[in-house]
């Protein structure tokens, strides 16, 4: 999927709307207040279709137990529909919807004064366009109301399409610095010789450079009609009202008389092996195949996309086995793509620079060939299948994930194919998914790096068409009854709802953060920190305390990795565990009856890891094929660059940032017995917080706590590595990076603010402004008018602990074009600085960030995360709510005056990372 015009992260947090509970939500949409003309479909699991006179069907998923709203409108136009010299227009399209109608020239504007998290996508199949929000009908009524302005009235103009070629030239380079990328769009082109599935979803550059801007036009007019358009709308919202919105948005586009042209290629049977080689500059080595497959709405496909899983797993995989562990690569990895028509599955492996790659290669080839004398256990099906449900489980609890998911099964034919394939995992058998498997990953029916003649081809069977009316008639889904209350996320309640009295233990206290809350299939988010150590006992422990964190969960005393994987799929969670110098981490996500037996588990992971070497071998090689990767990456390069010049620490300090070969060198040396000295020295109860957030027992997560830190040694006293303020003298680097189609552009000026400074909330908005969103200083002057980059922004990193932070500013962009954005950032820096941000501006994005707060403070994920950074620094959501209110009370006079005050162009180090032969060397 090419995913085009991304938004702000969603890093703030504040409160939203009281609204029905889910039942009373589908009753009142079901009772008989349907607006003139619209008529009701299939319901499944909370899950309506309804259709408009005009052919628009309309998909509504009501969750009170979230207060975020999801739109998803989808149509079903991608790359597959493009013809002869039209590569890449569906793309193009998505990128000029943006840019306006004849009542709203800049949508991206628009979205971002109200706080909408939004995005567009191409694939193959289908166009999106998205936008998730704090819950508020008004916000809903206006999104509704442009999706259909932009469904009939989008300009498609000539002088936006000219604005917009450098930036989606800007994003083809970006996809041409991977080659992974390029390999496997290369690997579809020979593989998919008639259908096009072959063609990059992107285009041909000669294509994009050259289209026609009538026919442009008449695609769209062909395309975007409400009879080729699905629209979506999960999460919290009135089903009734918002019918009767979509109705009157929607309601007097006329149907259309044209007919859409008809599809009618088939691939053919492959009838043998093909090859592709690839030769380009920087990377690592890899090997691939990819293999014809049915369908997603084909009864095969299902069985196909597990047996796939049960192949390419780490580390229970057959391919991990034998490649990975034979030291043949340093990873593998595998999917099935779902498509409306016949698609492939792919395979890979990544290796370092000394390894046999065709050794690895024909090493892929007979794993994947053995299968038909070597087949599926009962073990790996089982294994696969509660990772599967696991995941299906995580979409369905989450309205925005949900949208997401029914748009892609809308694309692949039917949207209740959802909920038929996640039966279909449920109910799959052994044999099914051995001979689907085994017959589609033939030899002949592969594309990799080889040609084998062969006397007597087996050929695959023919790639299975769609069959989803047979397999859908009379369908039903589950009987889902869950009633889900509304939650109130203002930070007065979230404060009154967690309970935060410590846990008191012999070996040492727990910080709690516990919010129990109903949510749907009964989900919680859970994070865990532990804490110990000074920057004194931490000296030259970095890259010994990075793998240390890494390697918990690879085995313990008690479990293999194997075995730790497959309780966490017994336990429907998905965990991961991160952390380095003084800390760990560790996310959870599981179910509401699952928790503390995961909390327990986590517990056992990092209290009793023994750190088997064949894991060790693997991190090594991953880490240093990682590394040696960001040495021809002018993103990597770039950031190295800056981090460094800004780094008065001495090497053995934990803070120092090491040179590309001083990391790799350290990680080479890493050995078994450092990594379990370090454990049983740091490792320990004393400075430990939990926060869960979700449907959980309080008291059945305070006895697993109880439980799995029984008896554990007290670890080091833990006090925080400070980070303070030094002045940076400026400096530009010029890095060289041959062969890259990409440059990238990094600025950063070191800042002596704290989050606790009366400037901090002015400072936030000044950031938001000059280069944080798409309505900012920045974004209109290098993206808008000058087309020079496909994602520019700046950021404010300020420490909640010292006066120490950085201003930043990035963009990638074409070598060419360097001394343009050079230009073009210091000239809006000096206005910034010279005019000021208006009064408008500033209500306008403060309105923004205050909406952009709701909604984050809307998600489990993030309240959990907020709870433990609270926990550090004594806080709760009192902070959240001041925030608030020291942003709504700014004017643009204060903004300007801190941000003169602040902002000093000429403090600036700047790293610019490009081929230098298409650029000749960058001036500052």
């Amino acid at each position: 999927m090419l995913s085009c015009l991304r938004l702000l992260p969603l890093l703030f947090l504040a409160g939203s709307l009281f609204l029905p509970s889910q039942a009373r939500q589908a009753q009142q949409a079901s009772a008989g207040g349907l607006p003139a003309g619209v008529v009701q479909h299939s319901t499944v699991e909370g899950v309506t279709e309804y259709a408009l006179p005009n052919g628009l069907r309309v998909l509504l998923a009501p969750d009170a137990s979230k207060p975020t709203t999801t739109v998803n409108m989808t149509y079903l136009v991608g790359a597959r529909h493009e013809n002869y010299g039209q590569t890449g227009m569906a793309h193009l399209l998505e990128h000029l919807l943006f840019r306006g109608t004849p009542t709203l020239r800049n949508a991206l504007a628009e979205f971002s004064k109200r706080g909408l998290a939004a995005n567009g996508s191409t694939t193959s199949d289908r166009t999106n366009y998205y936008a998730s929000f704090a819950a508020n009908p008004e916000t809903l009524t206006w999104y509704l109301q442009w999706q259909a302005d932009a469904m009939v009235n989008s300009l498609i103009a000539q002088e936006d399409l000219d604005a917009e070629m450098t930036v989606v030239r800007n994003e083809m380079e970006r996809g041409e610095n991977s080659p992974f990328q390029m390999l496997m769009q290369q690997m579809q082109a020979t593989a998919f010789r008639w259908h096009n599935y072959g063609n990059s979803t992107i285009g041909a550059r000669s294509d994009v450079e050259n289209v026609d801007i009538a026919q442009l036009r008449a695609f769209y007019h062909q395309y975007y009609q409400p009879d080729n358009a699905v629209l979506i709308v999960s999460g919290q919202f009135e089903p009734e009202a918002t019918l009767q919105t979509i109705a009157e948005a929607f309601g007097a586009i006329p149907r259309p008389t044209r007919t859409l042209p008809p599809e009618y290629t088939v691939e053919p049977v492959q009838d043998g092996e093909r090859q592709v080689t690839l030769r380009r500059h920087g990377g690592s080595p890899l090997i691939a195949a990819m293999f014809h497959a049915p369908a997603a709405g084909n009864p095969d496909f299902a069985a196909l996309d597990i047996g796939v899983s049960i192949l390419a797993d780490t580390p229970s995989g057959r391919l991990y086995k034998s490649l990975v562990e034979n030291k043949l690569s340093t990873d593998v990895f595998g999917f099935a793509a779902g498509l409306n028509q016949p698609g492939y599955a792919f395979f890979g492996a990544q290796l370092e620079a000394d390894m046999d790659q065709g050794k690895a290669l024909n090493t892929l080839h007979e794993t994947l060939d053995a299968l038909a004398q070597d087949a599926f256990t009962e073990k790996e099906l089982e294994r696969i299948r509660n990772r599967w449900l696991t995941d299906w489980s995580q979409t369905y609890a989450s309205p925005s994930n949900l949208a997401a998911a029914l748009s892609e099964t809308v694309a692949d034919g039917d949207w209740r194919l959802f909920f038929l394939q996640r039966d279909q995992v449920e109910q799959m058998k052994l044999e099914d998914v051995q001979r689907v498997t085994a017959a589609y990953l033939t030899p002949s029916n592969r594309t990799s790096g080889l040609y084998i003649p062969t006397e007597k081809p087996v050929r695959a069977p023919q790639t299975g068409a769609s069959q989803l009316e047979a397999l859908l008639k009379d369908y039903k889904g589950k009987d889902t009854a869950q009633v889900i209350d509304a939650f109130d996320p203002s930070p007065a309640h979230i404060n009154e709802a967690t309970q935060r009295t410590p846990l008191a233990l012999p070996n040492g206290e727990v910080k709690l953060a516990l919010l129990p809350k109903p949510t749907r299939g009964d989900r919680v988010e859970a994070k865990l920190l532990i804490q110990f150590g000074d920057a004194e006992s931490l000296k030259g422990q970095r890259s010994i305390s990075s793998a240390t964190a890494s390697l918990l969960d690879h085995g313990t005393s008690q479990m293999s990795r194997q075995e730790i994987e497959d309780k966490y799929n017994e336990l429907q969670a998905n965990v991961g565990i991160s952390g380095g110098a003084g800390a760990v981490v560790a996310s959870m996500s599981t179910t509401k009856d699952n928790l503390p037996a995961l909390i327990e588990l986590v517990l056992h992971v990092v209290r009793d890891a023994n750190f088997p070497q064949k894991e060790l071998d693997e991190y090594k090689a991953q880490a240093n094929t990682s590394i040696r990767n960001a040495q021809s990456e002018p993103s990597a390069l770039a950031s190295r660059a800056l981090s460094r010049h800004d780094n008065p620490w001495p090497r053995d300090d934990i803070r120092y940032t090491p040179t590309f070969d001083e990391a790799r060198s350290e990680i080479s040396a890493l050995t078994r017995e450092q990594l379990q000295d370090f454990h049983s020295r740091f490792y320990g109860a004393g400075t430990i917080g939990l926060s869960a957030v979700g449907a959980f027992d309080a008291d059945a997560v305070k006895a697993a706590l109880t439980q799995g830190l029984k008896d554990w040694r007290k670890a080091p006293a833990y006090e925080r590595i400070a980070d303070p303020y030094h002045a940076v003298p400026s400096e530009t680097f010029n890095i060289d990076t041959p062969d890259k189609a990409n440059a990238f552009y990094l600025s950063t000026s070191p800042l002596a603010v704290q989050d606790t400074d009366p400037d901090y909330a002015a400072l936030y908005i000044a950031n938001y402004l000059l280069g944080g969103s798409e309505t900012s200083r920045l974004w209109e002057r290098v993206r808008v008018k000058d087309g020079l980059s496909y994602d520019v922004r700046s950021s404010l990193d300020i420490s909640s602990y010292e006066p120490s932070g950085d201003w930043s500013i990035y963009a990638i962009h074409a070598p060419e074009n360097t001394q343009k954005l050079l230009t073009a950032v210091n000239e809006e820096l000096q206005r910034a600085l010279k005019d000021g941000f208006t009064e408008d501006e500033v209500r306008e994005g403060v309105q923004a960030l205050l909406n952009y707060r709701k909604l984050a403070r809307t998600r489990d994920g993030v309240l959990a995360s907020t709870w433990i950074n609270y926990m550090q620094l004594d806080r709760n959501f009192d902070w959240s709510a001041k925030i608030d209110q020291d942003l709504s009370a700014l004017t643009a006079d204060k903004v300007n005056a801190v941000l003169r005050k602040t902002l000093d162009p000429a403090t600036f180090s700047t790293a610019i990372a490009a081929d230098e032969s298409k650029q000749g060397v960058a001036k500052p």
